[in-house]
């Protein structure tokens, strides 16, 4: 993957277990250069040992802690809305941004993560092309023109 321009690299962590959505999220983010690396892990429990440092995530030089986090809501394991609470309750992590990608348009799911502390809540649109240009665009505005928090004290 590239290197975004004028910027240092760029790391994700992409908690999705639906195989297509992620391979989608991985591609478009490589195709625009928009990220240098983008771990996936496919539920819940997977993210937060990623994030905590846990179990097979342990070597912080092979699981560099990412710069944001795209979190499913539907999650196996742990849900989505959990590792967002468990995030934002974290210290070393609370200042992490958190970008929802969900499938769900319910008022309450938008609601509720938006409590929790998300940064943003996109619905997945159903439509390829459409799915795809949300992602360029989401890699744009937050990993190119928004400006990440410095790392925690």
């Amino acid at each position: 993957m590239g290197q975004l321009m004028n910027g240092p690299p760029v790391r994700i962590l992409l908690a999705e277990d639906n195989a297509a959505h992620a391979k989608l999220v991985m591609r478009t983010l490589a195709e625009h250069c928009l990220a240098n690396t983008v771990s996936h892990v496919t539920d819940g429990e997977a993210a937060l040992d990623y994030l905590l440092g846990r179990r097979e995530y342990q070597n912080s030089s092979e699981c560099p802690k990412p710069d944001v986090v795209l979190l499913d809501l539907k999650l196996p394991k742990i849900d989505g809305l959990t590792v967002l609470e468990t995030i934002k309750s974290t210290d070393e992590l609370r200042r992490l941004p958190v970008i929802i990608l969900s499938t769900s348009n319910a008022d309450s799911d938008a609601s509720r993560a938006y409590e929790l502390g998300a940064n943003s809540y996109l619905v997945k649109p159903t439509d390829f092309a459409q799915f795809s240009q949300m992602i360029d665009d989401l890699g744009n505005y937050w990993l190119s023109w928004n400006r990440r928090p410095p790392a925690a004290p």
